[in-house]
Protein backbone atom coordinates (compact mmCIF):
# COMPACT_ATOMS: atom_id res chain seq x y z
CA UNK A 1 0.00 0.00 0.00
CA UNK A 2 1.19 3.53 -0.71
CA UNK A 3 1.46 6.48 1.61
CA UNK A 4 -0.77 6.35 4.66
CA UNK A 5 -3.58 8.87 4.83
CA UNK A 6 -4.24 9.20 8.55
CA UNK A 7 -7.10 11.68 8.75
CA UNK A 8 -8.07 13.17 12.11
CA UNK A 9 -10.78 10.51 12.41
CA UNK A 10 -8.47 7.58 11.54
CA UNK A 11 -5.80 8.86 13.94
CA UNK A 12 -8.38 9.17 16.74
CA UNK A 13 -9.62 5.62 16.13
CA UNK A 14 -6.05 4.28 16.03
CA UNK A 15 -5.20 6.12 19.27
CA UNK A 16 -8.20 4.52 21.01
CA UNK A 17 -7.06 1.07 19.87
CA UNK A 18 -3.43 1.66 20.86
CA UNK A 19 -4.64 2.57 24.37
CA UNK A 20 -7.03 -0.42 24.62
CA UNK A 21 -5.99 -3.85 25.77
CA UNK A 22 -9.46 -5.39 25.80
CA UNK A 23 -9.91 -5.88 22.04
CA UNK A 24 -12.84 -3.45 21.68
CA UNK A 25 -15.71 -3.78 19.24
CA UNK A 26 -16.60 -0.94 16.88
CA UNK A 27 -19.35 0.09 19.34
CA UNK A 28 -16.74 0.21 22.15
CA UNK A 29 -14.49 2.40 19.97
CA UNK A 30 -17.39 4.78 19.24
CA UNK A 31 -18.21 5.02 22.97
CA UNK A 32 -14.57 5.74 23.87
CA UNK A 33 -14.34 8.40 21.16
CA UNK A 34 -17.49 10.07 22.54
CA UNK A 35 -15.96 10.01 26.05
CA UNK A 36 -13.02 11.93 24.55
CA UNK A 37 -15.37 14.51 23.03
CA UNK A 38 -15.41 13.24 19.44
CA UNK A 39 -18.75 13.00 17.66
CA UNK A 40 -17.90 10.91 14.59
CA UNK A 41 -20.69 9.24 12.63
CA UNK A 42 -20.91 5.45 12.89
CA UNK A 43 -20.01 5.10 9.21
CA UNK A 44 -16.88 7.20 9.70
CA UNK A 45 -15.68 4.96 12.53
CA UNK A 46 -16.44 1.76 10.59
CA UNK A 47 -14.69 3.12 7.49
CA UNK A 48 -11.71 4.18 9.62
CA UNK A 49 -11.48 0.70 11.16
CA UNK A 50 -11.59 -0.87 7.67
CA UNK A 51 -8.87 1.51 6.42
CA UNK A 52 -6.63 0.74 9.43
CA UNK A 53 -7.11 -3.03 8.94
CA UNK A 54 -6.42 -2.78 5.20
CA UNK A 55 -3.32 -0.67 5.92
CA UNK A 56 -1.96 -3.31 8.30
CA UNK A 57 -2.01 -0.99 11.32
CA UNK A 58 -4.58 -3.00 13.28
CA UNK A 59 -6.06 -6.50 13.21
CA UNK A 60 -9.70 -7.44 12.88
CA UNK A 61 -10.48 -10.40 15.13
CA UNK A 62 -13.32 -12.81 14.46
CA UNK A 63 -13.53 -14.68 17.73
CA UNK A 64 -16.67 -16.70 17.19
CA UNK A 65 -18.84 -13.75 18.16
CA UNK A 66 -21.37 -11.89 16.04
CA UNK A 67 -19.21 -8.74 16.04
CA UNK A 68 -15.58 -8.17 15.16
CA UNK A 69 -13.08 -6.94 17.71
CA UNK A 70 -10.01 -4.87 16.93
CA UNK A 71 -6.42 -5.20 18.12
CA UNK A 72 -3.56 -2.76 17.59
CA UNK A 73 -0.99 -5.34 18.76
CA UNK A 74 0.41 -6.65 15.50
CA UNK A 75 3.08 -9.14 16.60
CA UNK A 76 2.08 -12.81 16.40
CA UNK A 77 -0.11 -13.89 19.26
CA UNK A 78 -3.21 -15.95 19.97
CA UNK A 79 -6.35 -15.15 21.94
CA UNK A 80 -8.29 -16.82 24.73
CA UNK A 81 -11.92 -15.90 25.39
CA UNK A 82 -14.01 -16.51 28.51
CA UNK A 83 -17.20 -18.37 27.61
CA UNK A 84 -18.90 -16.89 30.70
CA UNK A 85 -18.21 -13.12 30.52
CA UNK A 86 -16.72 -12.71 27.02
CA UNK A 87 -13.40 -11.28 28.24
CA UNK A 88 -10.60 -11.65 25.68
CA UNK A 89 -6.95 -12.05 26.69
CA UNK A 90 -3.78 -12.41 24.66
CA UNK A 91 -1.64 -15.54 24.62
CA UNK A 92 1.91 -14.63 23.63
CA UNK A 93 3.15 -18.20 23.11
CA UNK A 94 3.93 -19.11 19.50
CA UNK A 95 2.09 -21.94 17.83
CA UNK A 96 4.26 -25.06 17.49
CA UNK A 97 5.72 -24.99 13.97
CA UNK A 98 5.46 -28.78 13.64
CA UNK A 99 1.70 -28.56 14.33
CA UNK A 100 1.22 -25.88 11.64
CA UNK A 101 3.24 -27.99 9.16
CA UNK A 102 1.17 -31.08 10.03
CA UNK A 103 -2.08 -29.16 9.40
CA UNK A 104 -0.70 -27.93 6.05
CA UNK A 105 0.31 -31.46 5.09
CA UNK A 106 -3.05 -32.95 6.07
CA UNK A 107 -5.13 -30.29 4.32
CA UNK A 108 -2.98 -29.44 1.31
CA UNK A 109 -3.18 -25.76 2.23
CA UNK A 110 -0.29 -23.34 2.10
CA UNK A 111 -0.72 -21.65 5.47
CA UNK A 112 -0.13 -17.90 5.29
CA UNK A 113 -1.12 -17.03 8.85
CA UNK A 114 -2.22 -19.05 11.85
CA UNK A 115 -4.46 -17.70 14.59
CA UNK A 116 -5.91 -19.90 17.27
CA UNK A 117 -8.75 -18.87 19.58
CA UNK A 118 -8.91 -20.77 22.85
CA UNK A 119 -12.08 -20.85 24.93
CA UNK A 120 -12.36 -21.35 28.66
CA UNK A 121 -13.51 -19.78 31.91
CA UNK A 122 -11.46 -16.86 33.24
CA UNK A 123 -10.16 -16.81 36.79
CA UNK A 124 -12.69 -14.16 37.92
CA UNK A 125 -15.66 -16.20 36.63
CA UNK A 126 -14.25 -19.46 38.05
CA UNK A 127 -13.80 -17.81 41.47
CA UNK A 128 -17.31 -16.30 41.48
CA UNK A 129 -18.97 -19.73 41.49
CA UNK A 130 -19.89 -21.11 44.91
Amino acid sequence: MGKLNLTVQRKAVLDVLLASHDHPTAADVIERLREQGFQFAYGTVYNSLRYLVDSGLIRELKLGEAVSRYDARMEDHQHIICVECGKVDEVMDELPEDWVKKVASQTGYTIKEAHVVLEGVCEACANSKP
